[in-house]
């Protein structure tokens, strides 16, 4: 085989079109198969590092599956990134009519004014509302699923 039919394979900063799929044990926390693909740049932090290294050296065209062990994909759970934000600030900051409660995922404006992040509600009282900024799957084993459309 010649160089010239090799296939691209995946760098540290390659921009690449794929569907993937990451689950841990309660299911699906993303999954792209059945819309249209994500594209996506490394190192830009759209996916952890650790998930960003099983891509390294993969060619276009390849269906894959990883399994990470707890922590891997996303880090311990953090009980720092647990915190009690009032509803007068979400008032200010979201929609004054949002009602809060336990289990929803809201996302929030990063500070660098640079896309969101998201916490999940942990807790309500009358005027606080407690998130949970933690990844979803922070601490749990993932299943990282995925299919290389194309690398640019």
């Amino acid at each position: 085989m010649t160089a010239s039919n090799a296939h691209p394979t995946i760098g540290p900063a390659s921009f690449l079109t794929l569907h993937y799929r990451l689950s841990g044990p309660q299911g699906d926390v993303i999954n792209t198969f059945n819309d249209k693909p994500a594209t996506l740049s490394l190192g830009s932090g759209e996916l952890s590092p650790a998930l960003e290294q099983r891509l390294m050296g993969l060619e276009e065209g390849t269906r894959t599956t990883f399994e990470l062990a707890a922590g891997l994909a996303f880090g311990e759970r953090n009980p720092d990134m647990q915190q009690w934000v009032s509803k007068s600030l979400l008032k200010e900051f979201g929609d004054p009519d949002e009602q809060y409660n336990v289990g929803d995922v809201v996302q929030f404006p990063a500070p660098t004014g640079q896309g969101s992040f998201a916490g999940a509600v942990q807790q309500v009282t009358d005027d606080q509302v407690l998130f949970d900024f933690n990844h979803p799957l922070a601490n749990q084993p993932v299943t990282f699923e995925v299919h290389v459309i194309g690398i640019l």
